[in-house]
């Protein structure tokens, strides 16, 4: 299956939970909560409100392991005049974030942590579900973002 199937499939239009395509073409599915909506609204607004650049949530990512959905990105004014709004994104925003569920095991996080970097994102960030927010480049977890200053360690 390509991700342009799963667009345009109307049965899976509308449902309570994120896809996402593995290596294989098989969907993945993880639910969605309001908690993770909340921290998914926090952090975007905490994005758009810091630093010229767009944000987008539900952001289409094509890595070699397939499709991934990073829950929030940003980039900067050039990454978005460069790659308008493709569906999915050949490269990724300079900034990925992923907000984490109780279903994510930390294997798959690890993995989507790595692809985000080796797609081009500058940073990638995740948040746990009691929005305590860890930051990760290529050298690893880094102590703060060299993209956004004032990050509070607590969304």
């Amino acid at each position: 299956m390509q991700w342009s199937d799963v667009l345009n499939d109307k049965s899976l239009s509308n449902l309570p939970y994120k896809i996402e395509l593995n290596e294989y073409g098989q969907i993945v599915m993880s639910p969605a909560s309001n908690q993770h909506g909340f921290l998914q609204v926090e952090i975007a607004f905490f994005l758009r409100g810091n630093k010229i650049g767009k944000v987008i949530t539900e952001c289409s990512i094509d890595t070699p392991k397939g499709v991934k959905v990073a829950d929030v990105a940003w980039g900067t004014n050039d990454f978005f005049s460069k790659n308008g709004l493709a569906t999915p994104y050949q490269s990724a925003p300079e900034l990925c974030v992923e907000i984490l569920s109780p279903s994510n095991s930390k294997q798959e996080i690890t993995e989507k942590i790595n692809l985000y970097l080796q797609q081009g994102a500058k940073e990638v960030w995740t948040c746990t579900h009691d929005g305590n927010v860890e930051i990760y480049n290529l050298l690893g977890k880094i102590p703060n973002s060299s993209l956004f200053d004032n990050l509070p360690k607590k969304v």
